[in-house]
C-alpha cells in the first residue's frame, strides 16, 4: 500500500512536494527554503536535519524525487503505483536518515532505500529460480544485446518484458541500464558482490532478449 502525506505527517514530516505531479504544490504560508540549504550539497543537508532544520529534507526530497520515481517506475511499470512507491520511499528515508553514514553518496543510499521498497511490493510475485551467486561463465561484457533492443524494440514492449524478469534481475538491469550505474555502485546498493550482480545482468539480459523474441 501506499504512502499517503497523513502517514508522512505521522511521522513528523509532511512532504513539500506531491510525488504525483510534475510541479511542486504551492504552499500556503510556508518559507522557500533558505539559500544556505538551497546552496548546500547532500552531506551538509543532512547534517543539517539531523541538527533539526526539518525543511532540509524538503531540499532533499525536491533534489532527487525524480530519479526515485523514474527508479519505482521502472520496477512496476504505471504510475500511480510508482509515485506510491516513491512517497513510501522518502517516508522511510525521513524516518530511517539518522542511519546514514556517509559512506556512499546521498543518492547510492536513496536507491537503496527505494530497491528495498520496490523489491518489497513485489515479494508476492514468483521466486528466482536460480541463486545468481551460483552462476558460472559469465561475460561482463556482454552489453551489446541490450542496447540494441532498446534501439530496435518499442518502450512499452521493453517495459512490459522487465516486469517479467525476476526481481533481482530486474533491480539490476534497472540500475544498471536507466540509472547508468556501476556494478560497483549496484552491489552497494544491493548489498551483494561485484560478481553476483554481473552475473544477474548477464541473466537479465538474455532473459529481456528471450522475453522480447517470444
Amino acid at each position: 500500500m501506499g504512502v499517503d502525506n497523513d502517514s508522512a505527517v505521522a511521522v513528523g514530516w509532511k512532504p513539500a512536494w506531491n510525488l504525483r505531479m510534475t510541479r511542486p504544490e504551492s504552499r500556503v504560508g510556508a518559507a522557500a527554503p533558505a539559500d544556505d540549504l538551497a546552496a548546500a550539497d547532500d552531506r551538509g543537508l543532512v547534517e543539517a536535519f539531523l541538527a533539526g532544520r526539518r525543511d532540509a529534507f524538503d531540499v532533499i526530497v525536491e533534489r532527487h524525487r525524480r530519479n526515485v520515481y523514474q527508479l519505482c517506475y521502472r520496477f512496476v511499470g504505471n504510475h500511480e503505483d510508482a509515485s506510491d512507491l516513491a512517497q513510501d520511499v522518502f517516508v522511510r528515508a525521513f524516518k530511517g536518515l539518522r542511519q546514514f553514514k556517509g559512506q556512499s553518496s546521498l543518492g547510492t543510499w536513496l536507491y537503496r532505500v527505494g530497491v528495498n521498497a520496490c523489491l518489497n511490493r513485489l515479494a508476492v510475485k514468483r521466486p528466482e529460480t536460480e541463486p545468481i551467486e551460483t552462476a558460472q561463465h559469465v561475460d561482463a561484457r556482454v552489453t551489446d544485446p541490450l542496447e540494441t533492443v532498446l534501439r530496435g524494440e518499442r518502450a512499452a514492449a521493453i517495459r512490459v518484458a522487465i516486469q517479467k524478469l525476476p526481481p533481482k534481475q530486474r533491480a539490476t538491469l534497472v540500475l544498471r541500464v536507466y540509472q547508468e550505474m556501476t556494478h560497483e555502485e549496484i552491489a552497494r546498493v544491493l548489498g551483494s558482490s561485484v560478481g553476483a550482480v554481473k552475473a544477474n545482468f548477464f541473466h537479465a539480459l538474455g532473459n529481456l532478449k528471450r522475453l522480447l523474441q517470444s
